[in-house]
């Protein structure tokens, strides 16, 4: 399951300060807007911004849900081995 909570993504670029806030149900709004970022010409944040934040946010989402499925196998495998042992 992923973890609960505010997820914080920043860039600073020059003078400038990006930050973007979400949770885990709403990835999708938090892509589609950095998207909107770099497609706005009037800020200087670029796709090569965009792709890197992206990558970000995806790559924290795959680590998230890589760590709740093996803590359940560690432990169904643990009550599994006290239940034998007893």
């Amino acid at each position: 399951m992923p973890q609960q909570g505010i997820n914080v993504l920043a860039l600073l670029k020059g003078g400038e300060r990006y930050v973007f806030l979400y949770d885990d149900r709403s990835i999708e709004q938090v892509l589609q807007m950095i998207g909107r970022y770099a497609a706005d010409p009037e800020l200087s944040f670029t796709w090569y911004d965009a792709a890197v934040l992206s990558q970000r946010v995806r790559k924290l989402m795959a680590d998230a849900t890589d760590v709740a499925p093996s803590a359940a196998i560690d432990e169904t495998t643990h009550n599994r081995i006290r239940r034998s042992a007893a």
